[in-house]
């Protein structure tokens, strides 16, 4: 586990470095706007997304500096997501990674724009990814899309909404956490197997990994909500509940959401028998999701 700890130390700073370089600088005009955008980029996030990106593209033989465009992308993308998701009007969250949410230091609608700007930028940085034999811009920037739009994190998000204060079942369930979580996830992984040039085994290996493990992700993050607090997650504890929202946990039991989480870890293993050797990272990191506390 120390290697591990040393291996997402170097690889989360690889990445902040990167983002640091390529998100205007806080005086650039509009400044609140790339203040607000900087505020909550750099909030002090796990970058688990763009790590799992750089670890699938070493997976397929690929280079760090090949897939960092492809790796921040989906942090942009996934940081606007957050910062709409806990606007007034979506989960209404004051905080976020340890730190006031973007709406609450820069206003509703400055945190509105703040995050539309950031899914602009994912959208340019996937095009400055190296183009491959097999999977040249269009191909990334179309799997970009399908998963931030209505068939996935849009969707989810709806899906989510529309469901507080219902008993959904676990299939509903499983909708939402698919497109709010495991999609962006997947993503990820094909994204940094895409810049690596990954056959199409590779990218079946790949996609079945991101979705098992994605779904894992989910149903911790599930189960922390109710059992850590606040000051551990960084964010507001039991927000589920008091939306009434339906979770694994609520479900099925804790133990059962446990149980469900390490055989979807136990799949997304089988998924990298592809990779041999070369996914030792991914499975790595896929244990750490699993008996993470935070």
């Amino acid at each position: 586990m120390s290697d591990l700890k040393e291996y997402l130390s170097q690889r989360c700073q690889y990445v902040d470095d990167a983002l640091n370089r390529l998100i205007p600088n806080a005086e650039t005009r509009p400044t609140t706007l790339h203040r607000a955008m900087r505020h909550s980029m750099f909030a002090g996030g796990k970058r688990l997304r763009p790590i799992l990106c750089l670890a699938a593209a070493e997976a397929c033989g690929g280079k760090m500096e090949d897939a960092i465009f492809n790796a921040c992308a989906v942090e942009c993308l996934h940081t606007y997501s957050l910062i709409h998701d806990d606007l007034p009007c979506m989960d209404d969250d004051d905080m976020r990674r340890g730190v006031p949410t973007c709406h609450k230091v820069y206003g509703e609608a400055m945190a509105l724009l703040a995050g539309d700007a950031l899914q602009a930028l994912a959208f340019e940085l996937v095009t400055k990814t190296p183009i491959t034999a097999r999977h040249p811009s269009a191909v990334m920037v179309l799997e970009l899309a399908r998963t931030a739009g209505s068939l996935h994190l849009v969707g989810g998000q709806v899906a989510d909404l529309e469901g507080e204060g219902k008993k959904l079942g676990l299939e509903d369930l499983r909708f939402i956490h698919e497109g709010k979580t495991a999609a962006l996830l997947t993503t990820s992984v094909k994204l940094g197997g895409m810049s690596a040039d990954a056959s199409a085994e590779q990218m079946k290996g790949l996609h079945e990994f991101g979705m098992a493990t994605g779904l894992a992700f989910q149903i911790i993050d599930d189960i922390l909500d109710v059992t850590q607090t606040s000051e551990k997650l960084g964010k507001s504890a039991g927000k589920d509940v008091a939306a009434e929202k339906s979770t694994y946990p609520a479900l099925m039991g804790l133990e059962a959401s446990r149980a469900e989480a390490q055989r979807l870890t136990e799949a997304s293993h089988r998924a990298l028998d592809v990779f041999g050797e070369t996914g030792g990272h991914l499975r790595q990191l896929a244990d750490y999701l699993l008996s993470r506390d935070y």
